[in-house]
């Protein structure tokens, strides 16, 4: 929606990219990563719908170092950070994951809810 922020995630980290509208807004090329981890498009530089999801298994290591690049020169350099996903904090049972540690971000402070 118009006035709306616009997130996506990626490495179960979730990004403010509203100020790149022009590139995940509606309409735009990258809008298919918006709205859920993008984690495995990102690393293969995909819009299918296939690869819009969390999961990089079977990704080659030349993605995955991709995957890292573009996660810490574009998404952490460019985009505040809102939260992260529930993969990202909980374990599968539900209970919170003690080993989570926050990404490093100036202005991002998390609150602790455990």
């Amino acid at each position: 929606q118009e006035g709306e922020p616009i997130y996506l995630a990626v490495k179960g980290v979730v990004f403010d990219v509203t100020s790149g509208k022009e590139f995940y807004g509606k309409g735009a090329p990258y809008n298919a990563l918006v709205g859920k981890d993008s984690t495995r498009g990102v690393a293969k530089m995909s819009l299918d719908p296939a690869d819009l999801t969390h999961d990089i298994t079977g990704l080659t290591e030349e993605e995955l170092k991709s995957l890292d690049d573009i996660f810490n020169n574009v998404y952490k350099a460019k985009y505040p950070i809102v939260g992260y996903t529930s993969r990202r904090i909980l374990n599968e049972d539900g209970s919170p994951n003690l080993d989570f540690k926050p990404e490093d971000q100036p202005h991002f402070n998390i609150k602790d809810e455990f």
